[in-house]
């Protein structure tokens, strides 16, 4: 029997909300990347940081009063690889919902079979979003083709995650394996929020090169938001730290990028840059609560 999740998270209790952690290795060992990319992964990021499973996270966030949006990424028609089961990680999150909330991720090149799953995960398993990487994922974000995916999550209320700007996977080996790093460019996801309004959408990371274009966008579309993952404060773009300062500070998610950047690093890093302490409680916890309606 499915074990729909339900939400258990008391915002009084914990200080954070981390909208970007995730799960690449499941119960089975099976990992969410063929061995060349993680291999090339822990070699661009000059360390392995380890892959914990999803109830060792639940514990690494559970330890520090913080939530966390757990999600894989599914890419089997570009990988030529099994994708981690979104529907494990929904149970996972189900059975630690006081401290994880689950995102989805389905294939976008599978068509109608994507369109499906994205309902079925929604429907009996209860997620709250859906994981995209348009470069490993292989897909033009703005392809009108994708529409009617994004018409299912709009009319379901759920949550759009895209990664945007560069990106490790592929670093350094042959042709960044084929991977192409354009795709990822936040200018792109300016038609999806343009052409679905109601599409709740989150453009993972400072957008390296592109940061004043993902800045655009979330000046031009309120349903667009930045979240700071990926990338350690200190090294954020001096206009992406203006940005979360003023203009687009109730748009602005903490995001780690877990478990290659841990939360701790974060949140130790953020305090050399200039960040406003009056606008730290909503990027932490409150702009994340709002979107993600939990309270």
């Amino acid at each position: 029997m499915t074990t729909r999740y339900e939400p258990a998270i008391d915002l009084s209790a914990i200080t954070a909300i981390d909208v970007h952690v995730h799960i690449e290795v499941d119960a089975h060992g099976h990992s969410s990347l063929p061995a060349d990319l993680s291999e090339a992964a822990s070699a661009y990021f000059s360390a392995d940081a380890g892959r914990p499973d999803l109830d060792s996270v639940a514990a690494h966030y559970r330890e520090r009063s913080m939530a966390a949006v757990v999600f894989t990424v599914d890419a089997q028609t570009a990988l030529e690889h099994p994708a981690l089961s979104s529907e494990e990680v929904a149970e996972g999150a189900a059975r630690n919902n006081d401290v994880l909330i689950p995102f989805g991720s389905v294939d976008p090149r599978q068509g109608q079979a994507a369109i499906d799953r994205a309902r079925h995960l929604i429907e009996d398993y209860g997620v709250r979003g859906f994981k995209f990487h348009p470069t490993v994922q292989g897909f033009d974000p703005s392809d009108e083709q994708y529409f009617p995916l994004y018409e299912t999550l709009q009319a379901a209320g759920v949550v759009a995650l895209f990664h945007t700007g560069q990106t490790g996977i592929g670093a350094g080996m042959r042709g960044g394996r084929g991977f192409r790093l354009a795709l990822s460019n936040p200018m792109l996801l300016d038609t999806v929020a343009a052409e679905f309004p109601d599409l709740q959408i989150i453009m993972a990371h400072p957008s390296v090169p592109w940061q004043d274009e993902a800045i655009s966008v979330a000046t031009h579309k309120h349903n667009t938001w930045i979240d700071l993952s990926g990338w350690s404060p200190k090294y954020f773009p001096p206009q992406l730290v203006r940005a979360a300062n003023s203009f687009l500070k109730t748009r602005i998610l903490f995001g780690s990028d877990f478990p290659l950047l841990t939360p701790d690093r974060w949140l130790r890093d953020v305090e050399q840059i200039e960040m406003k302490p009056e606008v730290m409680p909503g990027i932490l916890k409150h702009n994340a609560a709002r979107l993600l309606g939990l309270g």
